[in-house]
């Protein structure tokens, strides 16, 4: 077992992931896909290090967080008691807290404009490393979220494709809370479909981060390659201190 500190259930997190990823392979191949193709990302946010820690004794090797102190506490806390696991920045990433997140962060998943894609070039080139990131698409048109315009991801593209230290991996959205999950599906189809338009061999887009716990099998039946689980996972989130 990791040695990390704090105490969870770490029985419930396995048996947790087992169900979650067998309905991920499950969605995937009823969409006529590999299951290998999709990757769940598991949200840890504001659970503690050692949920982390079961998570990885679980089979768990993409874990995602939403704030940059939350992230680089977890990532000093677990240490290399984790070897392998992959770091992702889901959350809102202000420019000054890249630093914070370049080079930790496997993937950061929502950058929404050029300036905060200089920034991290900028970190980036400090640090020696090419960042890979995602554009955060609003497709729901929410004024509360951030993230491009579909009509304003092309240029947003190819200015940070122009930067030498960050590399765009593709595409992520997060739509407007859903009643039910067929009510996101508009939104996944319209993600991958722009990504389908935007895609050329010099930048091939490949993935596609969309879906939560409530909807991630619409998300993968659409083409997600990432889908960001937390509840379904670790269990009702606490609340923050």
């Amino acid at each position: 077992m990791t040695a990390v500190s704090g105490t969870v259930d770490a029985a419930a997190i396995a048996a947790r992931w087992r169900q979650v990823r067998a309905e991920v392979d499950a969605a995937a191949t009823a969409a006529g896909r590999a299951p290998a193709d999709v990757t769940v990302v598991a949200v840890s946010k504001l659970h503690p290090a050692a949920a982390v820690g079961a998570a990885f004794d679980a089979g768990i090797r993409d874990v995602g967080e939403n704030y940059a102190q939350e992230l680089v506490g977890k990532v000093a806390e677990l240490g290399a008691a984790v070897p392998g696991l992959r770091w992702h920045y889901i959350g809102k990433l202000q420019r000054n807290k890249a630093r914070a997140v370049v080079g930790v962060a496997a993937l950061i998943h929502a950058v929404d404009g050029v300036e905060l894609a200089v920034e991290i070039d900028r970190r980036a080139a400090a640090a020696g490393v090419v960042q890979d990131l995602l554009v955060a698409v609003n497709t729901g048109g929410e004024a509360s979220k951030s993230g491009v315009e579909p009509g304003g991801a092309a240029a947003l593209i190819d200015a940070i494709a122009a930067l030498a230290h960050v590399r765009v991996r593709g595409l992520m959205t997060m739509p407007p809370w859903p009643d039910d999950p067929e009510d996101s599906r508009p939104h996944f189809r319209g993600l991958r479909e722009l990504r389908d338009r935007l895609a050329r061999p010099a930048l091939p887009l490949p993935e596609l981060s969309m879906g939560t716990t409530g909807d991630y099998r619409v998300a993968i039946e659409e083409g997600a390659t990432l889908v960001r689980v937390g509840t379904a996972i670790f269990g009702e989130r606490p609340a923050r201190p």
